[in-house]
């Protein structure tokens, strides 16, 4: 595979929360000449709090996953080359996705959903993320997570000034739609297929999406001429906005420069 030139990033969102959570990572990746972008996802254009306030919100509960992949495609077909994906959570899910059909010039998978095939049975995982699936409640209305699940799944171990402040800050309602799809088709991910460069990161202290599950989707990437790396680091699901994220975004701008 030919090196990463592309200069262009997208910051793919996860699920549950605002795209404001690449504010800082944009500012510093485009202070090391990188032109950014990080699209709120369909129907989530609007601060946090604004987003609550319209829940339970029928325009945002009717998104698909189909939905939500077609339009970061065309966002990206867009662009003067094919970008960089660094994507969290979900947003690593979409992430992987994209790059296997061919749009994106490397991708970093920051904690990701498992593609389709890989069954998550990590207790952490099912507590954090099942009641998104909405089984028994209405698709019709939004799913929004609760401080104590995000005490539990995103900011575990923290202060709780700082998981109170980031539940206001970031929280945002989400599609049940989008989560179902996640176990469909639309997250299918060819393993065997040869792929631009991957990084897949993992967190130790991650109870949302385990280090374990991270580990098992890397081992189902079977194409020997593909870059594709992957690291742990003691982390929980609030990575992006750790007093660490500089940390990490510094090892993802060297793993981009040595690929």
């Amino acid at each position: 595979m030919k090196k990463i030139q592309s200069k262009t990033i997208v910051f793919i969102t996860g699920a549950y929360v605002s795209h404001a959570c690449w504010d800082h990572w944009r500012s510093y990746f485009e202070e090391l000449g990188y032109t950014t972008i990080a699209p709120p996802w369909l129907h989530k254009n609007a601060d946090a709090a604004t987003l609550r306030n319209r829940h339970p919100d029928a325009a945002l509960a009717g998104v698909s996953l189909p939905d939500l992949l077609q339009y970061h495609i065309d966002i990206i077909k867009k662009l003067p080359e094919k970008p960089i994906l660094i994507g969290h959570s979900f947003g690593g899910l979409m992430s992987q996705v994209i790059l296997n059909k061919g749009y994106a010039a490397a991708c970093i998978a920051i904690h990701a959903v498992p593609p389709q095939g890989v069954i998550p049975y990590e207790f952490a995982f099912l507590k954090s993320n099942t009641a998104t699936l909405g089984y028994f409640t209405s698709l019709k209305k939004t799913f929004l997570m609760s401080f104590q699940k995000w005490q539990y799944a995103f900011t575990n171990g923290l202060p709780f000034d700082l998981q109170k402040s980031s539940y206001y800050e970031l929280v945002t309602p989400e599609s049940k739609r989008v989560a179902r799809g996640g176990l469909g088709g639309a997250a299918h991910v060819d393993f065997s297929k040869e792929h631009e460069p991957l990084l897949l990161l993992a967190g130790t202290e991650d109870q949302c999406i385990p280090a374990h599950l991270c580990k098992r989707v890397f081992k189902h990437y079977q194409s020997k001429s593909s870059v594709t790396d992957y690291v742990e680091k003691d982390r929980n699901h609030f990575v992006l906005g750790l007093p660490t994220w500089k940390e990490d975004a510094a090892f993802i701008y060297n793993w981009i420069k040595q690929n």
